[in-house]
């Protein structure tokens, strides 16, 4: 195998073969001549592009890769992924040099390969000296003509978005990406009509890209491959661009230089952003930022590079709008004027599990009186509010208009106290519907209620006593009647493309919950499976009704033969032995070992009838664990809903 065969990781034969994870994985499982790995690791296997496209067209599935894809899985074959943006960023620079001198190029694709290798370099960083920082030099000649045919056939910059976008993809837990729809706000909140635009944390520039309006751009990034790839992104859309590679807070490349607006999603709870360095900067306009508070460091910072009277919009984390440290600060930003309005928006917008708040800020003009209200918005739910609301507020925010739901203008001496909270959360309450919850709650607990008399199984007193030859589970699983599984460990159900059943799922009685992906290894489930959850208090049998989830771990699940056990009778008798104790590892553990469940050996037809049996108590047990949740939430919403007048006493 040389360095640049293509591979393809599992994902990128599911995209490529238009299948779901799941599917890829059943593949290897049930097909012995599925190809082996050629790299990566054992959790994330890579296959040979070769290799994969043989085996689909052999097995009659439809697979096709496009240019674009086979360049992209060249460039992952190159070098490691810590590289990866590097080489991206170059492919950037290249197009861009075919974009501005297809004459030069079409000389260059005449030479062989060594000498196009040594050629092409010197005449990028001759044709675009925009890009900052040094190129990468040993980019395969075969790919730098692939590269070039796969821009005139898609056009240089939507040729390099479709690699910018395989980027992200591939890097999605590294790289913070501003979504689509709160970029758009961003910039609208900004009032970006013409003049320049900052973004002093461009990553890849896609704020910086989104200010459609904007004369000149100029960001700062301090990653030599993210600010490369966004200098390529923005010059191949004909922007007028300055991108710099630097740390912005320390090394300031456009110190000294106003805009006209700024955007910024910028790192949050960096601890290491300077401030022992920085501790005089003339910047700290409001305050010294805490060493805690990097964010309100980054809030100083645009608010020194825009002209007086114009706007910044910079995410922050929720909690930047409560902690007690930067209190001070806040407090100095309100009283000048210039806190204007803070937005909650949708959650994975940042690097942060809340949903993170926009704070939408304007230098002061110097004599103008400050304003007396802020308008705190909530828009987590429904973003399309915010800008209506921000539209309506500036028109005239000491008239407080009338506006959107979830979104109220809070006067400054209400924000001016102790805690100095501009959280909008604390503005504004969460909508209540007692009433329609309160109807909704009620019918549904009489329903459960007028159906539990027929949930108790029909159980009469028995005659004598009968001796019944028992076995142990794990004599059923010898005997080949029943089969045990169990997840790996470590198997992560907390992302991924696959339902994931966790051991409180069946605990509960619930649907899966967790997220999982198809590793090797990995159990699926299928109706009929009993699971068992190893560690509880009181030992927990479940058959399931549907399957196609990932078995979470520190799970056993028993999958039987229909023909010679009853999954429902056996779930009741390990059921029973674990309340009994003859179930547990020893007689001190905690922890269960259904195999040393001792299970009477009786025809199938006797099973099902004492299955059907258990089956119907388990149904009941659930159906009485509901109404008590109902009847507590029933009696909480009534208390609830009188004091606050959303129920009343009916006539």
């Amino acid at each position: 195998m040389t360095r640049n065969d293509a591979m393809v990781a599992a994902s990128d034969i599911a995209r490529l073969a238009d299948v779901g994870r799941a599917a890829v994985s059943n593949w290897r499982r049930r097909y012995e001549d599925f190809p082996e790995p050629a790299g990566g690791t054992a959790t994330s296997p890579l296959f040979l592009l070769s290799d994969v496209e043989t085996w689909l067209a052999r097995h009659g599935k439809d697979f096709e890769v496009s240019l674009g894809d086979r360049i992209w899985q060249r460039l992952r074959a190159i070098g490691d992924d810590l590289r990866l943006g590097d080489t991206v960023g170059f492919i950037g620079a290249f197009l861009l040099y075919l974009q501005r001198a297809p004459s030069g190029w079409r000389s260059l694709a005449r030479e062989s390969d060594k000498d196009l290798t040594k050629k092409v370099h010197a005449a990028i960083v001759a044709t675009v000296p925009e890009l900052p920082g040094a190129l990468p030099a040993d980019l395969d000649p075969t790919v730098i003509r692939q590269v070039a045919e796969f821009g005139a056939e898609q056009g240089h910059s939507a040729a390099f978005d479709f690699l910018c976008d395989r980027y992200v993809e591939a890097h999605s837990r590294r790289l913070l990406i501003t979504p689509e729809d709160v970029a758009d706000l961003m910039i609208e909140l900004a009032g970006v009509t013409g003049g320049s635009v900052l973004d002093p944390a461009c990553g890849l520039g896609t704020l910086l890209a989104t200010a459609g309006d904007a004369e000149s751009l100029l960001g700062e990034e301090i990653g030599q491959a993210p600010a490369s790839i966004a200098a390529a992104r923005l010059l191949l859309r004909g922007r007028v661009v300055e991108i710099a590679a630097t740390d912005s807070l320390r090394a300031d490349a456009f110190r000294g230089r106003l805009v006209d607006a700024v955007v910024c999603n910028p790192p949050f709870n960096e601890r290491a952003w300077g401030y022992e360095e920085l501790a005089s900067d003339p910047r700290w306009e409001y305050g010294l930022p805490p060493r805690s508070e990097s964010e309100l460091a980054w809030v100083q910072h645009c608010l020194a590079h825009v002209n007086p009277g114009r706007s910044v919009v910079i995410m922050m984390p929720a909690l930047a709008a409560s902690r007690r440290a930067g209190r001070r600060i806040r407090a100095n930003l309100l009283r000048a004027g210039a806190l204007r309005a803070v937005i909650t928006v949708t959650a994975g917008a940042a690097a942060s599990s809340q949903a993170p708040d926009l704070w939408v800020l304007r230098r002061p003009v110097a004599g103008e009186r400050p304003l007396f209200h802020v308008l705190m918005v909530d828009a987590s739910a429904e973003l399309s509010i915010a800008a209506p609301a921000w539209a309506a507020f500036a028109q005239d925010p000491d008239r407080t208009p009338d506006l959107p739901n979830r979104c109220r203008a809070v006067p400054l001496l209400d924000l001016l106290d102790d805690d100095v909270d501009v959280s909008p959360s604390r503005y504004i309450s969460p909508p209540a519907d007692h009433g329609g919850t309160f109807t909704s709650m009620k019918e549904r607990a009489v329903a459960v209620l007028d159906s539990i008399a027929e949930m108790v199984p029909d159980l009469a007193p028995t005659v004598g006593h009968r001796d019944v030859p028992m076995a142990t589970v794990g004599d059923l699983v010898r005997m080949g009647a029943a089969t045990l599984h169990q997840a790996p460990l470590k198997t992560d159900t907390s992302s991924g493309d696959l339902p994931a059943l966790t051991v409180k799922d069946v605990r509960v009685g619930r649907p899966p919950t967790g997220k999982g992906k198809g590793e090797p290894g990995a159990i699926i489930t299928e109706p009929g499976d009993v699971v068992v959850p190893a560690l509880v208090s009181e030992t927990v049998a479940r058959v399931l009704h549907e399957g196609g989830a990932l078995l979470g771990p520190q799970l056993y699940l028993f999958r039987v033969d229909r023909t010679r056990v009853d999954p429902h009778f056996l779930a009741g008798f390990i059921r029973t032995a674990g309340s009994a104790g003859t179930a547990r590892a020893s007689s001190a553990s905690t922890r269960i070992d259904p195999r040393r469940a001792p299970i009477p050996r009786v025809p199938l037809e006797d099973q099902r009838r004492y299955g059907e049996a258990f089956r119907r108590l388990g149904v009941l047990e659930d159906a009485l664990r509901e109404v008590q949740n109902l009847g507590e939430s029933l009696v909480r919403l009534g208390f609830d809903g009188i004091a606050d007048g959303s129920l009343q006493p009916s006539t």
